[in-house]
């Protein structure tokens, strides 16, 4: 049979794609599962600690087929997806059998490809494909995925081609990291995605001060925060900031602090060392002076 290669891999001539497993059937990998189906490509084993998980995933792609044993699931694909929570990933890895030009893929947004260096040195290619969005539920991460940011990493150009093709294919923007730039852009996504959750818990904590439940101050914030988000994506930083700070309002800041003070002394250390963070991105955005910043900074107390 004449074999071809596609994207560094080897397939017969009659197959226009690698054919994929996963191993690991929740949210993640489900929704990839399903995502990369409906664009084509063949996904044909699952395989899971929970077998009810994976016969889940397997009745939302057609032709996907559940196996006993990861070992089984893994031998079936040319590209297996390593989708179980991340401190099994290594372990997975390093107790299965792989071959030379097959490909094992995670999706960790804080491992790099040394988790996998035991398929690695069976012959496998190694690479990362991380979906840098919150996934709650796979109905969400259905949702979601759609226009996502992927984060790349592979062990060579014809992976690493793949797996564009893939971010691509799922209307996604792929962004290429180099060896030990996994954990600082893990620590990124955690600052806007898991503390947008802490910072929101901390207002809607304030609002209790006054005498409004949590879901009633949530639903409250949600359009400010949502209306914050849309200027983000319109107007970019730093021109998005607005508030006492973007405006170098000294008197509404004492306010707030003395406010803090009173009622809420426990979120005072936060709420100081945002405003000093926030004070260069106000400066970026040009309504404010050095001297001003400078008096801003000695009020929150910067050093």
């Amino acid at each position: 049979m004449t074999r071809t290669t596609v994207a560094g891999l080897p397939f017969g001539k009659l197959r226009a794609a690698p054919r994929l497993a996963f191993i690991g059937a929740g949210t993640v990998g489900t929704a990839l599962a399903v995502r990369l189906a409906e664009q084509g490509y063949l996904v044909v084993a699952a395989a899971s600690r929970s077998p009810a998980s994976a016969l889940a995933l397997a009745n939302r792609v057609p032709g996907c087929r559940t196996y006993p044993s990861l070992q089984e699931a893994a031998a079936a694909a040319d590209l297996v997806f390593i989708t179980t929570p991340d401190a099994a990933i290594g372990t997975v890895a390093a107790q299965l059998r792989w071959q030379n030009g097959q490909a094992v893929v995670h999706c960790s947004g804080s491992d790099s490809l040394d988790v996998l260096d035991a398929a690695r040195r069976q012959g496998a290619d190694v690479g990362a494909f991380h979906p840098l969005q919150s996934f709650a539920s796979v109905e969400q991460a259905l949702r979601n995925l759609p226009r996502s940011t992927l984060a790349l990493e592979a062990s060579t150009p014809g992976l690493l081609e793949t797996l564009r093709a893939m971010a691509l294919a799922l209307e996604g923007t792929p962004v290429v990291l180099g060896a030990g730039d996994k954990v600082l852009y893990h620590a990124a996504a955690v600052i806007a995605c898991n503390y947008l959750v802490t910072l929101s818990k901390l207002a809607t904590d304030l609002w209790g001060e006054f005498g409004v439940s949590r879901d009633e101050a949530l639903r409250a914030l949600l359009p400010l925060i949502q209306g914050t988000v849309n200027n983000l994506e319109r107007v970019g930083l730093p021109n998005c900031l607005t508030g006492p700070i973007a405006r170098g309002d000294l008197g509404t800041i004492e306010k707030h602090l003395s406010a803090l003070t009173i009622r809420a002394p426990d979120l005072l250390p936060a709420y100081r060392e945002l405003g000093k963070q926030t004070v260069p991105i106000a400066l970026a955005k040009g309504r404010l002076d050095q001297e001003r910043a400078r008096q801003l900074c000695a009020l929150l107390g910067a050093e």
